[in-house]
């Protein structure tokens, strides 16, 4: 299996232009994300033909998908190629410029930053929830007894995460925005702080909390801002003692008053608007939810929505949102499903079996960027199929308590044994609809002219 990695980093490395070409690369769950030198030199087609690899996607970045465990071992392959003949940090600082004019568009920089403190933080969330989740569902089926040790052991270790998020998510989005992630992680403390309750402010006590993830992203990167401006002005030999102190004791006070109700206003609309839209659209809204995810999955914008997620278990307890976006996969599934039945091409199939499990398992983009997006059609047949399975999703009111990847595994994060067989019901459900919109109007052979 290695001397197959090794083979398909090769040649890979060699439809990139070779090592000279690479400036940067680095990896997530799926992709091999490589910035190239010259773009003009990477031969795209060539990739996307390679045994191995399911698609590639074009943004900031050459995108090349691999599925989930494949990447990593791909990757380490890859850094072996390129990592003795080329200095990564010259050739990406290089390119830096280009690559900012490209792709410099507000919103889009916002929302990868956002992206950029959430995702390292997805193995925890996923480890934790999963633990939160089964150990619920234990004690809810009376499998464990809540009193019993294992159950208080078990929702310690599972529910450790969600109670101090907001320091991760503090030190994560201070690094993103150029200040020192202790100082982020501090911000953080300034929300959480069960003291904070012993303040009094316009006649009111502060609520430990209050702004939530909101409050801390913006306490964080405001202490990052705080922290670059000052040390503009301090000399060097002070910089160390007074630059960390003022930057705290600035954002503090500016929390307290600022932050903690305008992050607790901001949550709340975000909240309230949300159930809102739920329950006076009920199954429209799911449909309409659920069917418009996966595009928001293609451009990349989904990121974006992990601190609502948060927010919304953070405020009410559970997360009404999820269910209904996670049906995005269950389409595709179902799409993939229709069309491996129907196509005769052997490398369609292949492509189709080396996705499937992972689209199962919650990670949909091998299928969306490996076959229902370059067939066209299929993709929106799926799209339609996860309408389908949101609006069962929204009719049931299914929720989670905790935030993970979405397929089957989500059902271990929801609340509820009689709500675990509902959302599994409504996966099926969206499996089920996007075979059939698929098999009847998405796919015809003649469609998969490129896996001949």
């Amino acid at each position: 299996m290695a001397d197959n990695n090794k083979i398909l980093a090769e040649q890979i490395l060699e439809q990139l232009g070779g090592s000279q070409n690479v400036a940067a690369y680095t990896h997530c769950m799926t992709r091999l994300r490589v910035t190239p030198v010259d773009e003009s030199l990477v031969n795209k087609d060539a990739i996307k033909k390679i045994d191995g690899v399911i698609g590639v996607v074009e943004e900031d970045t050459i995108q090349i998908i691999l599925g989930p465990g494949k990447v990593n071992k791909v990757t380490d392959e890859f850094g072996k190629l390129v990592g003795g003949e080329i200095n990564l940090k010259d050739r990406a600082a290089s390119v830096k410029s280009e690559l900012k004019k490209k792709n410099a568009t507000p919103f889009k920089l916002f929302l990868n930053k956002i992206a950029s403190i959430f995702i390292p933080l997805i193995p925890a969330l996923v480890a934790s929830g999963l633990i939160t989740g089964i150990s619920k569902a234990a004690i809810q089926a009376g499998w464990l007894a809540a009193e019993s040790q294992l159950a208080i052991i078990l929702t310690v270790i599972g529910g450790g995460l969600f109670t101090y998020l907001g320091i991760l998510v503090g030190i994560n989005a201070a690094k993103e925005f150029g200040g020192s992630p202790a100082l982020g992680g501090l911000a953080g403390i300034l929300i959480l702080n069960p003291a904070a309750a012993t303040i009094i402010l316009f006649g009111k006590e502060l609520v430990p909390g209050r702004g939530g993830l909101i409050g801390v992203l913006l306490a964080a990167i405001f202490i990052a801002i705080v922290e670059k401006r000052v040390r503009k002005f301090i000399p060097q030999s002070l910089d160390i003692i007074l630059t960390p102190t003022i930057a705290l004791l600035v954002t503090g006070i500016v929390t307290y008053i600022v932050f903690m109700p305008v992050g607790g206003f901001i949550s709340d609309v975000i909240t309230k608007g949300l159930l809102a839209v739920l329950d006076f659209g009920g199954i429209v809204a799911g449909f309409v939810l659920g069917a418009t995810f996966l595009p928001l999955v293609v451009t990349g914008l989904h990121q974006g929505l992990t601190p609502v997620h948060l927010e919304l278990i953070n405020t009410i307890g559970d997360d009404p949102l999820l269910p209904i976006l996670a049906m995005g996969g269950a389409g595709q599934v179902g799409a993939a499903f229709a069309i491996y039945f129907k196509t005769k091409k052997p490398r369609l199939k292949k492509a189709i079996g080396g996705g499937l499990p992972s689209g199962i398992l919650g990670i949909g983009e091998p299928l969306i960027f490996g076959v229902t997006l370059p067939l066209g059609r299929p993709f929106i047949t799926a799209c339609l199929g996860a309408g389908v399975g949101g609006a069962f999703q929204a009719f049931f009111n299914v929720a989670t308590v905790a935030v993970g990847v979405s397929g089957l595994p989500l059902a271990f994060l929801v609340d509820g044994t009689g709500q675990i067989l509902l959302y599994l019901l409504g996966v099926l459900v969206a499996y089920v609809a996007g075979f059939i919109f698929t098999y009847l109007f998405g796919f015809k052979d003649e469609m998969a002219v490129e896996y001949d």
